[in-house]
């Protein structure tokens, strides 16, 4: 096997196992909440607390990958993910669960900043369209066999399997990695950019913390507003930084090109909707339906299946079908599929969600191979550490966001549903609150228990239909939301902005202006 071939082999194996892990940790969730007794708002840090270092390090790891190496950041990243699996596998309570998912995140921002840049670096032409293509299959194959591996080791072993799984894959990749991928660093490298390193990190946890804990207070408390105000302003004080800095770790001149800012959004939209509201169908299915772990895996499949086939055909159709025609609608779809899952009632059965599980699962698999080479394909190669590392940051401040800001919408619905049915029921006015807390927790069936027992029933209706309410508005919103995205994504996704990949020139050939891409080459180790 050529070693490019390797190269391949072990970016797809890290990707698996990054993808792997966030539908896996989807369906445990339920789990870990009742064996750490962890808290709601716990639960959204299990999940947030990935999605933040990652999207807090990516840009810099992008820039560190350009300076030292490629292959020598991804090795690191490899070491670092798998060390912080091992840490969640054996943590005895949320706090070091919370830590070691961050810890977790570091690596996976290393990992996610230089895999793209691996394979842009390493393939051209038609080949680097076959290796992206065959990345988006794997990304679908992962997407696809999560909930079901999930729900399997979850139910058969414990929630700690789904993190110890990632250690033989993680050291294998690791051992691949150092024998048999070379090296590679463009030819002009910037320095890091540690001042817009503190603001960037510090608004998007302000961010992220403000929505978090307006789920638990309520939107107008002053914690939650000097949090909304700390992120505007270190965001703010980011984006000054960036645009006056020699060498930034993010050239907002690149928002400039539509086609990367069109790619940018799409990134966000994609995961800030049917990404982020994949935990809540997962919690609905767990806690409002009562299925198992392994259940709710297998009623999943129904929407990563349908997005492992659409990802091979996508990635069958780079070459051929402009990436707009597959981002724009492929978000649209997703945003269709979401809003036909709406109308979820008391009585509703999971076969419910079906037609829309199907169309977000097409749609996801449209989406997933052209956005990855989208990032990259509008920059030149000596930018593409950093191109792809803006990408993922987006995707995961998506995740992250989206998360956060749908508990904190959960929250709200659900206090006032409650509200509303539970106002005539004597012996229940002030217990609205207790009653969400127990919906919140996991454990629905304590909020009618401590019911009269002559208005158990009617308390356990008014708990469904709450649970009903309070989805319905998440899906029309995230519905919207990739509705948005994709619309936007169309227009502004352009072919005439992707950069041709070039051949070298020889010495005294025409003198145009000398193209990057010309000059790198991998290097032996």
């Amino acid at each position: 096997m050529k070693r490019q071939w390797w190269t391949l082999l072990v970016v797809s194996a890290a990707t698996f196992m990054l993808l792997l892990d966030v539908t896996i940790v989807a369906v445990a969730l339920p789990d870990i909440q009742h064996s750490l007794d962890a808290s709601f708002s716990g639960l959204q840090w299990t999940t947030d607390a990935y999605a933040l270092s990652l999207a807090a390090l990516l840009l810099t790891s992008g820039s560190l990958a350009d300076l030292y190496g490629r292959r020598l950041l991804f090795a690191i990243g490899l070491a670092i993910f798998t060390a912080g699996s091992l840490l969640c596998g054996i943590a005895q309570d949320q706090t070091m669960l919370v830590g070691s998912r961050a810890v977790q995140g570091i690596g996976g921002a290393i990992l996610f900043a230089t895999s793209l840049a691996l394979l842009a670096s390493t393939f051209q032409g038609k080949q680097r369209g076959v290796a992206f293509g065959i990345w988006g299959s794997v990304a679908g194959v992962a997407t696809a066999l999560g909930p079901v591996l999930g729900g399997v080791i979850t139910s058969g072993i414990s929630w700690r399997g789904i993190f110890l799984v990632n250690l033989p894959i993680g050291i294998a990749a690791l051992v691949i990695t150092l024998r048999m991928v070379d090296e590679s660093r463009p030819p002009r490298a910037s320095r890091i950019d540690w001042l817009g390193i503190v603001p960037l990190t510090a608004g998007l946890f302000s961010l992220v913390y403000a929505l978090i804990r307006a789920s638990d207070t309520e939107w107008g408390e002053t914690g939650v507003l000097v949090s909304f105000g700390l992120a505007a302003v270190f965001l703010a004080a980011f984006a000054v930084i960036e645009s006056r800095v020699s060498e930034p770790m993010f050239d907002l001149s690149l928002l400039r090109t539509p086609t990367f800012l069109g790619g940018s959004i799409a990134a966000f939209a994609m995961n800030a909707s049917l990404f982020a509201m994949f935990i809540y169908l997962v919690l609905y299915l767990q806690n409002g339906l009562g299925f198992s772990a392994m259940g709710t895996g297998a009623r999943l499949l129904v929407s990563s299946g349908f997005t492992l086939v659409a990802a091979m055909a996508a990635g069958r159709m780079l070459n051929r079908v402009p990436t707009r025609w597959l981002i724009g609608p492929g978000l649209v779809v997703v945003g269709i599929g979401l809003l036909l899952m709406t109308g979820v009632t008391a009585g509703s059965e999971w076969t419910h969600l079906i037609p829309g599980l199907i169309v977000t699962g097409i749609g996801a698999g449209m989406v997933n191979p052209p956005l990855a080479s989208t990032a990259i394909g509008v920059a030149p190669v000596y930018r593409a550490g950093m191109a792809s590392g803006v990408n993922q940051t987006f995707r995961q401040v998506g995740i992250a966001v989206g998360i956060a800001l749908y508990g904190s919408i959960f929250t709200a619905s659900l206090h006032d549903a409650l509200r509303e049915r539970l106002a005539g029921v004597p012996g229940m006015q002030g217990r609205t609150d207790q009653i969400a807390d127990a919906i919140r927790m996991g454990v629905p069936g304590k909020a009618s228990a401590s019911a009269p027992p002559e208005f158990r029933g009617q308390v356990e209706h008014a708990v469904h239909a709450s649970f009903a309410t309070s989805m319905n508005d998440l899906l029309v919103t995230s519905g919207i939301l990739a509705l948005v995205g994709g619309v936007l994504a169309f227009f502004l996704i352009r072919a005439k902005d992707f950069v041709a990949p070039q051949a070298p020139q020889a010495p005294g050939q025409s003198g145009g202006r000398p193209q990057p891409q010309s000059t790198e080459a991998p290097q032996s180790r």
